[in-house]
C-alpha cells in the first residue's frame, strides 16, 4: 500500500510537471498557430531568473513564482514586436525564426553565465509515505499547475480580455471590424505564453539542472502534449497531460526513465494516429 501511494504521488507530480511545461506552448502554438521552437529557451530564461534572483537575496518564492513570468513575459513581448509580428500566417517562417531565437538565447546565456549547471535549493523538506520518502516540493508543483490552469480558465472564460482574445484568434478581421486592434491582442497573447513558460522554468529550477541547453529536455514533450490535447487549450492540456504523464510515470516506475519517455512518445504517436486533431478535436469541442 505504501508503494502504491508513492506511485500515485509520482504520477500526480508527473502530470503537474507536464501541465506546467505545456501550458505556455498551448497558448502560443495552440491559439496563435506559431511553431515556437524557443519555448524551451523561455523556460530556461525563467529558470535562470530564479537562480540569479535567489542568489541576489530575493525571497525564494518571489524568485520562483513572481519574477520568472514577469521577466520572460517582457522578453516575449519584445520578441513579438521585433520578430514574430512580421511572420503571422507563415507557419514555416515562424518555426525558422523561433529556432534562430532559441539558438541566439542559448548563445547569449552561455556567454554571460558559462556552460555550467546551476541550481536552486528546494525551499521545503520531505515527508513519508509509509516506508518511503517524498518531497513536499512536489505538492508545490501540483498546486502551481492547478493554479495556472484555473487562472487561464478564469481569464479565458470570465474576463473581457479572454473573450476578445478568443474572438481575435478565431476571426481577426471580424474582431478588427468591431474595433479590436488584433496586433495588440497578438502581442499580449504571445507575452502571456512566454510568461507561462517562464513560470514553468522558475518552478522547475529546484528539481532540474539549470543550464543554457536545459530547454531541449522539455520542448519535445510540450509539443507532443499540445498536439495530443487538440484545439481546446485548457481541457486539452489537462487531458493530454493526464494521459501522457500517467503513462510516462508508470512505465518509468517499472523500468527506467528512458523507457518511460519512449512509452510517452509511442502513446502520442498512437493517439495522433487515431485522433489527428487531438482529444478535444474529436471530443469536447465546445470546451476551452
Amino acid at each position: 500500500m505504501d508503494l502504491a501511494g508513492l506511485l500515485a504521488f509520482n504520477v500526480l507530480t508527473g502530470i503537474a510537471t507536464l501541465v506546467l511545461i505545456t501550458l505556455g506552448l498551448g497558448v502560443i502554438y495552440g491559439m496563435m498557430r506559431i511553431i515556437n521552437l524557443a519555448h524551451g529557451e523561455f523556460m530556461m530564461l525563467g529558470a535562470y531568473t530564479a537562480v540569479m534572483a535567489s542568489g541576489a537575496g530575493v525571497n525564494i518564492w518571489i524568485a520562483m513564482l513572481v519574477l520568472p513570468p514577469l521577466v520572460v513575459g517582457v522578453i516575449g513581448l519584445v520578441l513579438e514586436r521585433t520578430v514574430i509580428r512580421f511572420l503571422y500566417g507563415r507557419m514555416m517562417d515562424t518555426m525558422l525564426a523561433t529556432w534562430g531565437v532559441s539558438l541566439g538565447l542559448i548563445g547569449l546565456v552561455t556567454t554571460l553565465y558559462g556552460n555550467v549547471v546551476r541550481g536552486v535549493s528546494t525551499p521545503v523538506g520531505s515527508f513519508d509515505i509509509g516506508r518511503y520518502g517524498a518531497s513536499l516540493y512536489s505538492l508545490v508543483i501540483m498546486a502551481t499547475a492547478l493554479g495556472a490552469l484555473a487562472a487561464m480558465f478564469g481569464l479565458l472564460r470570465f474576463t473581457k480580455f479572454g473573450l476578445i482574445l478568443r474572438a481575435t484568434m478565431q476571426n481577426p478581421r471580424m474582431a478588427a471590424a468591431l474595433g479590436v486592434q488584433p496586433n495588440r491582442i497578438y502581442m499580449a497573447t504571445f507575452a502571456l505564453g512566454a510568461a507561462l513558460a517562464g513560470l514553468a522554468g522558475g518552478i522547475l529550477a529546484p528539481i532540474s539542472g539549470v543550464s543554457p541547453a536545459m530547454g531541449a529536455a522539455y520542448v519535445a514533450r510540450a509539443f507532443i502534449t499540445v498536439l495530443g490535447g487538440g484545439p481546446a487549450i485548457i481541457t486539452g492540456t489537462g487531458l493530454a497531460s493526464g494521459l501522457f504523464g500517467t503513462i510516462n510515470e508508470l512505465v518509468s516506475f517499472k523500468t527506467t526513465p528512458v523507457i518511460g519517455d519512449v512509452a510517452l512518445l509511442a502513446a502520442a504517436i498512437l493517439l495522433i494516429r487515431l485522433l489527428p486533431q487531438g482529444i478535444t478535436g474529436r471530443y469536447l469541442r465546445r470546451s476551452l
